[in-house]
């Protein structure tokens, strides 16, 4: 059975977001005493002024690496069974921990857990859009516990794009190899990821509860490659990995646009 102290959250910082002590406060709050930890590849003031008021551990990486290199420090800081990395500019419910370790324990064989989510845009929370509401969608059939440990069922979700909320998302220590995130996607290394945990024997937990908050921003790295459309490069390389190359660009065509909406 797995206990609180068998988890840990370790926020993976950049810079100095104006977000990160309400991202803290929100892990801080939750309903089962939560483990935090920060890793980060830019020590500065800010990072170590609010790591020390909420008695945080920093621990520093390697500058440079890019978010893979980020991703994988954070993970390798936490020593537990259960890992959430959880972003900077993010928030969390309360009840995120404790209903995941309840679902956690349920499973004979967890492989990932992870939940819904809404967005945080202009300081204001979002729980329904278009593009939440078809995510929610492709995640239905795991609603199903029969479906949970099915690989044909899990990897026809993802063939159609990554409905999966990387900070939403705890990662079991045993059943990753490091390092987990690869650095051929700046984007995509997530999608990526879980595409191949996919197609591993194990359950893949989806808790249909929004526990979490994904905040879009100007500043955020997924709207700076979505400008720059590196990001649709990068979803036609994924969907090639499902679909024959006619078909991939067809449904990539279509992805680009449910994209959109992280600017608008």
């Amino acid at each position: 059975m797995f206990k609180p102290t068998d988890h840990a959250f370790v926020i993976c910082a950049y810079g100095e977001s104006p977000f990160l002590e309400e991202c803290i406060t929100s892990l801080k709050a939750q309903t089962r005493k939560a483990t935090v930890l920060l890793a980060t590849s830019t020590p500065n003031p800010h990072i170590k002024a609010l790591c020390d008021q909420y008695a945080i551990p920093c621990i520093p990486g390697k500058p440079g690496g890019g978010i893979a290199a980020d991703w994988n420090h954070a993970l390798s800081v936490a020593k537990t069974p259960l890992i959430t990395i959880a972003h900077q500019d993010d928030t969390y419910e309360p009840a995120y921990l404790e209903e995941m370790l309840e679902m956690a324990n349920s499973s004979r064989n967890p492989l990932l857990y992870f939940t819904n989510y809404g967005e945080l845009r202009n300081g204001k929370r979002v729980d329904e859009n278009r593009l939440l509401r078809i995510k929610r969608a492709m995640l239905s059939p795991l609603k199903k516990q029969r479906n949970r440990p099915s690989v044909f069922t899990r990897r026809r979700i993802l063939s159609l794009g990554s409905p999966i909320c990387c900070p939403s998302v705890t990662l079991i220590a045993s059943r990753i190899h490091t390092p987990l995130f690869k650095s051929e996607f700046k984007s995509n290394l997530d999608w990526q990821t879980w595409a191949e945990l996919a197609r591993e024997e194990g359950e893949f937990l989806y808790n249909p509860h929004i526990l979490m908050h994904h905040r879009i921003h100007e500043g955020s790295e997924t709207t700076r490659i979505i400008e720059d459309e590196g990001r649709e490069g990068e979803d036609l390389r994924m969907l090639q990995q499902f679909w024959p190359i006619p078909l991939a660009k067809l449904i990539n065509k279509v992805y680009a646009k449910g994209q959109k909406s992280n600017r608008e």
